[in-house]
């Protein structure tokens, strides 16, 4: 048996990493600018993770959500005061995907509606019904053609209110920055305008933080920058650092129903400790700052290559977008320089590195990146 071969891969077998750097077979040492689709948070092989994974694995690593797991309120506790969300509540599951399912499904209870509300360009997973509100018609299948998806602009305000004053919307989804999509910043006004239509309507408004959250924008989530507080928001990737996590975190207005939802893997011993552990490192070593910090830095030099037609992004999110394709660009940079970065489209860089990049990382970006452009 071979693996399914659903992926196009670079011929690079990475065997080792630490912080922002990884290695390959060979001994070669590439710096790390996409942290495997922003899911390297604290930095490669922490040794404070490492520790504390190995000691949760000889003591207990998985049993069922049918007993009870002090580390799921050790961390929800956690969570709540990092982010400012303590008085919501958290259900956590194992992938982003399944967040998003479990959020659009709670609305749907809370409601009793069934038509939702994305954006053009948004990317929210590829399960049924989080691929049924994922802009890309390639993913879908028919087997969740029957759930009922609006794509509006992104931005639109007008549309917005529109569409919300049928009253028979359930929900409303939207990522705190588009990340497949292109890094594209929804603007405070847009998100205010949002919330108050959600709220009138008693539309449920889904916050959409996987890839934008957990410091990644240089605020704990990137819906912070408009001051907005939604009903539902879902985290992933930058959670668990590599381990498989994610969880939803919904406002008080839900009441908690038994067996409406449900996961086998979700919270495991090892899945909290490795979030844990997340959000201790985050807060002792300050990377939500340092995201802010080397984020503008990077940023503010990235706008002054003229070859560049626009720079987006906040913290460490950043988009780089060309007048032209950058495949050929971005191959450079990998193979040439040794750089790890991501794609957009085919005209767009995604910039993600691992939230302890430093100042002096940042400046060897910069170095290499302005070599290929030459």
């Amino acid at each position: 048996m071979q693996p399914f071969d659903v992926y196009p891969r670079w011929q690079i077998e990475p065997v080792k990493a630490q912080g922002c750097r990884i290695y390959d077979k060979k001994g070669e040492e590439y710096l790390d600018f996409y942290g495997g689709h922003a899911v390297i948070s604290i930095g490669h092989s922490h040794p404070r993770y490492i520790e504390a994974l190995t000691q949760q694995l000889s003591h207990i690593s998985f049993y069922s959500n049918a007993v009870i797991n002090q580390l799921q309120g050790r961390y929800a506790k956690k969570l709540g005061l990092m982010s400012g969300y303590d008085d919501y509540s958290l259900f956590m599951v194992n992938s982003g995907a399944e967040a998003n399912e479990n959020a659009l499904k709670l609305a749907s209870f809370y409601n009793k509606r069934k038509k939702t509300v994305a954006f053009r360009k948004a990317f929210h997973g590829r399960t049924a019904a989080a691929v049924e509100v994922t802009d890309n018609e390639k993913y879908r299948s028919l087997l969740s053609s029957n759930i009922e998806s609006i794509f509006l602009p992104f931005g639109d305000m007008d549309a917005i209110k529109a569409t919300l004053a049928t009253q028979d919307i359930s929900s409303v989804i939207i990522e705190g920055i588009q990340g497949v999509g292109g890094i594209i910043v929804p603007t405070p006004e847009f998100l205010q305008t949002l919330h108050e239509a959600c709220a009138e309507t008693d539309t449920v408004l889904i916050l959409d933080e996987i890839q934008s959250g957990f410091g990644r924008s240089g605020r704990f989530f990137a819906h912070q920058y408009s001051g907005i507080r939604p009903d539902i928001i879902t985290v992933g990737k930058g959670m668990g650092n590599g381990f498989p996590v994610s969880g939803v975190m919904i406002s008080q207005k839900f009441k908690a129903i038994h067996g409406q939802l449900g996961t086998t893997f979700g919270g495991n011993h090892l899945a909290c400790m490795a979030a844990i552990t997340v959000i201790d490192v985050m807060k002792d070593e300050n990377l939500v700052e340092n995201a802010a910090k080397v984020g503008e830095y990077l940023i503010s030099e990235l706008k002054q290559i003229n070859r560049i037609k626009e720079v987006r992004g906040c913290g460490l999110m950043i988009g780089l977008e060309f007048s032209e394709p950058i495949n050929t660009l971005r191959d450079r940079l990998l193979f040439e320089h040794k750089v790890f970065t991501g794609a957009s489209g085919t005209n767009i860089f995604r910039l993600l590195p691992p939230l302890c990049l430093t100042m002096e990382d940042a400046g060897e970006f910069l170095i290499k990146f302005r070599k290929i452009l030459k």
